[in-house]
């Protein structure tokens, strides 16, 4: 359910941006604005602003912006609904009833059943690993060198040896037995009827990013088969979209997150002090859990066991993180086999040693490549630079190949011309990228057209937000059709209907838009910086210029759209014409 607009607003005009990101990030007033530490990417220096007349953020190094909502939804990976709701109890706001219809209601109180169930199962598991048939699970985890700060911090547990001890507690808390199978704690057969999906396994509860229980890994005690168990799919848990130690990694703000293969490796990693670490569950690393990490981080490193399954799983996670946007690393754990191994031998200096000595997933690949043919066979060798050059035609853009190249030439000690005819014999051959182009000496790149168009619309949007007041003259030639992206028109919409209304919101304006792109797009549109004004004239010049080329390009736009044998066809070329030549010879000035 979508709440109405007018509770939205009270709610978000009741939460001072300010007050609700001050919570989590340092903030410190320059001028009209604060400013801080970007918590969404790595950097030194502020540049992450929040604007208390405008009530909305935005960091001019990473791009991230938007209003209260926004910034919620991003820090605590909260679904819109979930930022409202949190800021409306923050706020004491009474929200309506979500009930849409029967249907609706049903599944959200399903659903939230089977999260009091697992909740209940936590719970009970907790107890259990804490009491005399708990001890086994106990000693287990004592073992493997875990203090009880850590057990409590990830709720760990045990089942017992008993398989109908879970489902017998839960039917004494209310709950049906086709709850409990729902909710994944329980299997029914003929034989045994319902018992205990779990049991003689220590516990490992699985949260999502907002603290909610919604799943379990269990290690059976002994020997028994199979070693790793998981929950299955539920109403509430999709592996492919979930990622243990999550809700503990997301506010790491470490600038890189890890990822590794087994519950145990997040949990020695945190116990460590290496709080960035996450596991996917009981799968291989899915595009759709990199694009959870992508909400927190730009970089991830790959820590997988350094055996040959850890190596297939490290070459197919650094093609799901490229494709996701991220950068990624790989961690070698050698000679050890994962990072639990390692912190137990070398210790937490050694290991965040290696975190900054991560290798680079290009030359990652290239040395598994490298193993795998024999270097003192001419023919072998020969095969090898080969499979570099092929490798190399995977990178687009030219700069970037030409950095690997020189990079991979003087790593093994390959002519680089020979390595670059190379490449270009190969890139030819599958069209996979064109020869690199010098441009001429003296003659610049141009830059893309579509962002030189896009820029004096941001301006004049911006300078709108800053000065209502310029508002009557920016109205007298220029309306919402003008702008000729159709997000800016949009936004441009709302702008001019609320100016003329005199109740012009910037961060009321973001919440129209329901993508997290979007809400960057729009946050940079009110936060784009004039430059290089110091005088007056400039101040009047650069206003009068961007009036221009907003209503050029508005022009252009409708005579693209416009088909010649339309009746207005004439009239709107000539009118549009003769439109900007007056705006050409009129002074138009902010501040007359």
């Amino acid at each position: 359910m979508r709440y109405p607009d007018d509770v939205i607003e009270e709610v978000r005009s009741r939460n001072d941006i300010v007050d609700v990101v001050g919570q989590y990030v340092h903030l410190q007033k320059k001028g009209a604005n604060y400013f801080g530490l970007c918590p969404f990417h790595n950097e030194k220096s502020p540049s992450f602003s929040v604007s208390p007349g405008k009530q909305m953020f935005y960091c001019f190094g990473c791009g991230e912006g938007g209003n209260v909502f926004s910034f919620l939804m991003k820090y605590d990976n909260l679904t819109f609904q979930e930022a409202v709701k949190a800021l409306a109890e923050r706020s004491g706001v009474s929200l309506p009833d979500a009930d849409d219809s029967p249907q609706a209601k049903a599944m959200r109180d399903k659903r939230q059943v089977l999260l009091d169930i697992n909740k209940e199962a936590a719970k009970y598991y907790y107890y259990q690993l804490r009491q005399p048939n708990g001890q086994k699970g106990l000693q287990y985890f004592k073992e493997r060198q875990l203090s009880d700060e850590t057990m409590t911090q990830f709720g760990l547990g045990y089942s017992n040896i008993t398989s109908n001890d879970l489902v017998l507690y839960l039917r004494k808390k209310g709950y049906s037995d086709s709850q409990i199978i729902e909710a994944g704690l329980a299997s029914h057969d003929e034989k045994f009827g319902t018992h205990d999906k779990f049991w003689n396994r220590v516990m490992f509860p699985i949260q999502d990013a907002n603290q909610k229980v919604i799943g379990f890994g269990g290690r059976v005690m002994g020997d028994g088969k199979p070693k790793y168990l998981n929950s299955p799919e539920t109403m509430i848990f999709d592996k492919s979209r979930n990622l243990f130690g999550l809700n503990l990694a997301k506010n790491a703000r470490a600038g890189y997150m890890i990822i590794c293969e087994g519950y145990m490796d997040v949990i020695a990693m945190h116990q460590a002090g290496f709080n960035m670490a996450v596991a996917s569950l009981g799968t291989a690393f899915t595009s759709g859990q990199a694009q959870i990490l992508k909400r927190y981080t730009d970089e991830v490193i790959l820590s997988y066991d350094s055996d040959e399954a850890g190596t297939k799983a490290a070459l197919r996670g650094i093609g799901i993180l490229k494709e996701a946007g991220l950068r990624g690393k790989v961690l070698n754990l050698k000679p050890y086999k994962d990072p639990d191994e390692f912190i137990k031998a070398e210790g937490k200096e050694a290991f965040a040693q290696r975190i900054r000595e991560a290798e680079n997933p290009f030359f990652f690949e290239i040395r598994i490549m490298e193993n795998q043919h024999n270097m003192s066979d001419p023919e072998s060798k020969t095969d090898f630079h080969r499979a570099i050059a092929k490798k190399l035609c995977e990178f687009e853009e030219a700069v970037e190949r030409e950095n690997y190249l020189e990079a991979v030439a003087a790593k093994y000690n390959i002519a680089k011309d020979d390595l670059k005819k190379l490449v270009v014999s190969y890139a030819s051959q599958g069209g996979l990228v064109k020869p690199v182009e010098r441009p001429k000496s003296g003659i610049q790149t141009k830059k893309d057209p579509e962002e030189t168009s896009r820029k004096p619309q941001r301006l004049l949007i911006t300078w709108l937000a800053d000065e209502p007041a310029v508002f009557p003259k920016v109205k007298k030639w220029i309306s919402p059709d003008d702008f000729a992206d159709d997000l800016y028109r949009s936004v441009a919409t709302e702008m001019f209907a609320g100016l003329d209304r005199g109740v012009f919101s910037p961060a009321a304006i973001i919440d129209h838009f329901t993508d997290e792109e979007e809400h960057k797009k729009v946050a940079e549109l009110f936060n784009t910086t004039l430059v290089n004004i110091e005088t007056k004239d400039e101040r009047s010049k650069a206003f009068h210029d961007i009036i221009y080329d907003v209503k050029t390009l508005g022009y252009e736009r409708q005579m693209r759209e416009l088909k010649p044998d339309d009746p207005k066809y004439l009239d709107k070329t000539i009118n549009g014409k003769k439109l900007l030549e007056e705006i050409a010879h009129t002074k138009i000035s902010p501040d007359d």
